[in-house]
C-alpha cells in the first residue's frame, strides 16, 4: 500500500482476542488479567468483524492476547479467518500446549505461531515473566509445535534486562529450529517502563548488531517497533557496497519496507493496526489514541477513513528531527514513543541517534 492511495488497505492486522492469560509479564502492553473482559466481542461479533475486513482485504490476521487459546472459539475464529482468505498466526503465551492444541491448530487454518522467549535461561526469562517454570513451559510448547510440524517463530522484546543475554537468545532460537527470530524494542505502554528502556545508544548499537547478524547467520532476524533500523540499513547497505546512503531524489539508499535485512517503517495505521478485545481500533497496540470502534461503525470505514490514521500516514505532518529526516518515508519514527515522550503523536523520534540533514532549517 503506498500513502497515496486513495482506499488503502491493510496488510497485517493483530486482534486482541481476550486480556486473559496465565503470566503477569512485566512489559504486558494489555495489563493482562487471570479472567477475559465480560465485553470482549463475542463470536458473532469476531465473524462480522472477519467479513467486514475480507471485502477490502485479506491481511495476516494475528490472534495475540493475553492468550488466545484462553478463549474457547478461538479455532472457530481462526477457521472463519481462514475461509476468508487471511493467513492466520497466533500468538499464544507457551502454557500448557499439547498435542492436540497443535492438532486443533493445524484443523483450524493457523500457519503459524509465535512464542516469546526473552531469556536465554529460566533465571532470565522468568525473572521477566513472573512465572516461576515459564521459561521451562515456553521451550516444551516449541517442542510440541515442532514434533507437530507447525512452523514457529521466537519472539524477543528487549529491555535493561536481557541486552546483555541477547546473543545466547539467537543461539537458542537456531539450536529450538525457530523459522524466524523477531526482535522487538520496547514500548513503553501498560506495564512497561520507561526505566526498562535501554538508551539510545545502546538501541543504535543493537540496531546495528541486528543488522550484521542478518546478513552473516542463517536464521532471518525481524525488528518490531524499531522504525529507524530501515535507516541503519540502509546506511551500513551503503557502506557495504560503497554507494551513498542516499538514493536518487533524497530516497534512502537499499531501505524501505521488506528489506532483505527485515527493516520496517512505523507501521502504526499504515499497513498494520490493532483492534482491542472490546472492538477499539488503533494504529498499533503500544499507541494508546482510538481510531474507532468496529462495535459503531464498519472496520474499513475506519482504517480508510479515520482522521488519526489520515495523519499516520502523512509523513510530510512530521516534527522535530523526523519531519526533516531524508528517511521520513521509509522510517516515520515510532508514533507510539513520541506520544509517550512529549505527548506530540507526531512529534521527533526520541530513541533515534541520528541528526538529519535538515535539522535545524525548518
Amino acid at each position: 500500500m503506498r500513502v497515496s492511495d486513495d482506499h488503502p488497505s491493510p496488510r497485517v492486522i493483530a486482534w486482541e482476542s481476550t486480556r486473559a492469560c496465565r503470566f503477569a509479564c512485566v512489559h504486558c502492553r494489555a495489563n493482562a488479567q487471570t479472567e477475559p473482559d465480560p465485553h470482549q466481542l463475542t463470536t458473532e461479533e469476531t465473524f462480522r468483524l472477519i467479513d467486514d475486513i475480507a471485502g477490502f482485504a485479506k491481511p495476516v490476521f494475528i490472534l495475540s492476547g493475553g492468550d488466545p487459546l484462553l478463549r474457547k472459539d478461538i479455532f472457530d475464529i481462526a477457521a472463519r479467518a481462514d475461509e476468508r482468505g487471511f493467513r492466520v498466526v497466533m500468538a499464544p503465551s507457551g502454557s500448557k500446549i499439547v498435542p492436540g492444541t497443535v492438532r486443533r491448530m493445524k484443523e483450524s487454518g493457523v500457519r503459524m505461531v509465535s512464542i516469546s522467549i526473552d531469556g536465554s535461561n529460566p533465571e532470565v526469562h522468568d525473572g521477566f515473566r513472573k512465572v516461576a517454570g515459564s521459561f521451562e513451559m515456553a521451550a516444551s510448547a516449541l517442542k510440541v509445535f515442532k514434533d507437530g510440524g507447525m512452523p514457529f517463530q521466537i519472539n524477543t522484546t528487549v529491555t535493561q534486562h536481557n541486552l546483555g543475554d541477547l546473543p545466547n537468545i539467537r543461539d537458542l532460537a537456531e539450536r529450538l529450529g525457530a523459522k524466524a527470530w523477531d526482535v522487538f524494542m520496547l514500548v513503553p505502554t501498560g506495564r512497561a517502563k520507561v526505566r526498562m528502556e535501554i538508551s539510545p545508544e545502546e538501541y543504535e548499537r543493537t540496531l546495528r548488531r541486528v543488522y550484521g547478524w542478518n546478513r552473516s547467520l542463517p536464521l532471518p532476524i525481524k525488528m518490531t517497533c524499531a522504525p529507524h533500523y530501515t535507516r541503519v540499513i540502509a546506511q551500513m547497505e551503503g557502506e557495504d557496497d560503497g554507494k551513498p546512503p542516499d538514493g536518487p531524489a533524497g530516497r534512502p539508499h537499499g531501505g524501505g519496507r521488506g528489506s532483505r535485512s527485515g527493516g520496517r517503517g512505523c507501521m502504526a495505521g499504515n499497513g498494520f493496526c490493532f483492534i482491542s478485545s472490546t472492538g477499539e481500533v488503533y494504529g498499533c497496540g503500544f499507541l494508546p489514541v482510538k481510531a474507532g470502534d468496529v462495535r459503531q461503525e464498519s472496520f474499513q470505514r475506519i482504517y480508510q477513513g479515520s482522521p488519526l490514521f489520515r495523519s499516520l500516514r502523512d509523513h510530510d505532518l512530521l516534527e522535530g528531527r523526523c519531519g526533516v529526516c531524508e528517511y521520513r518515508s521509509v522510517c516515520g519514527g515510532c508514533r507510539a514513543r513520541a506520544l509517550g515522550t512529549s505527548g506530540n503523536l507526531l512529534g521527533e523520534e526520541p530513541y533515534c541517534v541520528y541528526h538529519p540533514s535538515g535539522e535545524g532549517h525548518r
